[in-house]
């Protein structure tokens, strides 16, 4: 069945000849292409009232680590069909802005079959459409940033190979179904009004509002915007790019749309005023969902370490989530208060471990015994209770075991 697949996709394969994150591929299409879907995925794609050929959206979350695959029902509007733990993305929250910043990108791109490489140094991957023509307009440049596999990102959202080929091959039906492209949408985070809150002091927040317009769009339609735009904002409703003209939503879902922003803005005026913080993420280079941190994967990256598939594992522990003051400065954290060791050790050091206390011995006399053994192994009563002038309860430790 796979290789049957695998022919069946080469026709449209041969034009898939895009590079992954830069790495070379031969012109030869790999078995891999061709992987069917799990039934396990149909499974959900059924229950969910869709089918394998029914056009596909897909979103991006960088501080989550997370990529929804949505697929469209046969009512014609989109319903989550699964969430895929991202394995490695690379960078910082915001934009990408140019070639080598190791960012990845945010926004609204477009996926088209060309875009598709089934020959990835990387296993699978598909070029997620960076930089797109608002992008172009503002003079952003670099390119190949792409979804793909091996869990290793130099500015791309890397995944596992099991993982890319699911998302591959329901791309790969989706595509032989008829759609034409699929919309990708990165954000920097889940668009909820915590997140407004905590991020309101970073710089680039005007811009993830702006993304939030789309989100909002989609989440209570869930019919994919149509995203035009008007110098460096987005625009949503529109049928062509560039407008700057503003195209107002049908009369069933301004209302609710229009709504689900104010409600979320109160709501994160509401946490301000109860207190949330300003925080700033601060990453060496990006970050992986915490599903692959879990001890039980231990081995794992060990073995993507020893390949060299991992990149930059040492980046991983320094993720950090700052809070800031009023002038957007990190708050000093807080020391640790020192550990209760008792008034033995109040005029020690802390750094010096609090001695070991044994509770003193306790003199009792022996039953008489007269005999050789009993002479031989037994302590003699004077030597047991006679106490120890040059030692205290406090620093006496325990007595080994008597040998038999």
């Amino acid at each position: 069945m796979v290789v049957r697949a695998s022919f069946r996709f080469a026709a449209l394969a041969a034009c898939f000849v895009l590079a992954a994150c830069s790495q070379q591929h031969s012109s030869f299409v790999s078995g891999r292409a061709g992987t069917p879907i799990p039934k396990t995925t149909l499974a959900a794609m059924d229950q969910i009232g869709t089918d394998r050929n029914a056009p596909i959206l897909i979103r991006a979350f960088k501080k989550e680590s997370e990529i929804e695959v949505w697929k469209q029902t046969r009512s014609g509007r989109y319903a989550l069909l699964k969430t895929y733990p991202v394995c490695r993305w690379s960078g910082q929250l915001g934009p990408k802005l140019r070639e080598g910043d190791r960012q990845v990108p945010e926004g609204f791109y477009t996926v088209t079959p060309a875009q598709m490489n089934p020959n990835s140094a990387l296993w699978l991957a598909f070029n997620v459409g960076y930089p797109n023509a608002m992008e172009r307009s503002l003079g952003r440049n670099g390119g190949d940033i792409m979804v793909h596999g091996t869990c290793s990102s130099r500015g791309c959202f890397a995944m596992t190979n099991e993982q890319i080929e699911e998302i591959y091959a329901v791309m790969r039906e989706a595509f032989q179904g008829g759609q034409k492209a699929v919309q990708f949408q990165s954000y920097p985070f889940h668009m909820t009004a915590e997140n407004l809150a905590k991020f309101r002091n970073d710089p680039n927040m005007p811009f993830w509002k702006n993304l939030k317009e789309g989100n909002d769009r989609f989440e209570v339609t869930k019919l994919e915007p149509a995203v035009g735009y008007c110098g460096a904002q987005y625009t949503f409703g529109a049928s062509e790019a560039p407008s700057c003209a503003k195209t107002a939503l049908s009369d069933p879902d301004k209302d609710a749309v229009i709504a689900k922003t104010k409600a979320d803005e109160a709501k994160a005026a509401a946490l301000i005023a109860e207190g949330t913080a300003p925080v700033r993420m601060t990453y060496a280079d990006g970050d992986q969902h915490p599903f692959f941190k879990s001890p039980d994967k231990q081995k794992l990256r060990e073995k993507w370490a020893a390949s060299g598939e991992l990149s930059r594992p040492d980046a991983l522990a320094t993720v950090e989530e700052l809070e800031l003051d009023h002038a957007g400065n990190p708050v000093p954290k807080k020391p640790k208060p020192a550990p209760n060791l008792g008034p033995a050790a109040a005029t020690d050091s802390p750094d010096t471990p609090a001695p070991i206390v044994a509770a003193p011995i306790v003199a009792t006399t022996p039953a008489t015994d007269n005999s050789f053994f009993a002479k031989l192994f037994t302590t003699t009563p004077a030597l047991a209770a006679e106490p120890s002038s040059a030692l205290t309860p406090s620093v006496l430790v325990p007595l080994p075991p008597r040998k038999g």
